[in-house]
């Protein structure tokens, strides 16, 4: 059996996953103290021929609505993120003819007024990996199976290739990462609170 089809089949028992029927689950106490948060795209995922910046443009709605939550500071590097959220946009399809490995999901440097706030991204090109399994190279043709939904998953940072291990969180929906609302964060944020009443719970004498 593979290593990618070990973590797989882990991430699948002890992630917990967001629907609109799940029970309470809660986070791990690295979460509530957290700081920084780095957004990344799905490595795995390609950009869709139809819509090539839709993972791009996700990230940065992404990072747009952590900036007004205003729980996280965004962190531009690994080494300085608490969290690591991976984002990938659903293509609605179960099969889809994709753009791999192209200069799309580069990162540009970025200075734009948050409601008062500057968000800036100063690091430019390709991102440092955040898996053993990403390879380096020009763009190239793929295809996209599954993930026919959105998904966000979040992991935690300040480790060694972080997204090789099972996420500690995770919300696929449809259109769960459509702008301006971006239901994933909502969801997010709803479990973090709720795992923070269930800390309070606990605590009660």
């Amino acid at each position: 059996m593979s290593r990618t089809l070990l973590l797989f089949l882990l991430a699948a028992v002890v992630t917990p996953v967001a629907t609109g029927k799940d029970k309470v689950k809660t986070l791990p106490a690295q979460v509530l103290q957290a700081q920084t948060i780095l957004v990344v795209i799905d490595p795995n995922a390609g950009e869709p021929l139809t819509s090539p910046t839709a993972n791009r443009d996700a990230r940065e709605d992404v990072e747009k609505a952590i900036t007004q939550w205003g729980r996280f500071t965004l962190a531009l590097e690994p080494n300085t993120a608490d969290l690591v959220l991976s984002v990938r946009k659903g293509t609605g399809r179960n099969a889809t003819p994709t753009i791999n490995g192209g200069p799309i999901d580069n990162r540009p440097v970025i200075l734009q007024p948050q409601d008062g706030n500057i968000r800036i991204g100063a690091q430019q090109g390709r991102p440092p990996d955040l898996s053993q399994g990403q390879t380096v190279g020009g763009p190239r043709m793929g295809t996209q199976i599954g993930g026919s939904d959105d998904m966000v998953e979040l992991y935690l940072g300040r480790v060694e290739d972080p997204l090789d291990a099972p996420p500690i969180w995770r919300y696929t929906a449809k259109d769960a990462l459509r702008s301006p609302k971006i239901p994933a964060i909502e969801q997010l944020r709803k479990a973090i609170q709720d795992t923070e009443k269930a800390l309070q719970q606990k605590q009660k004498p």
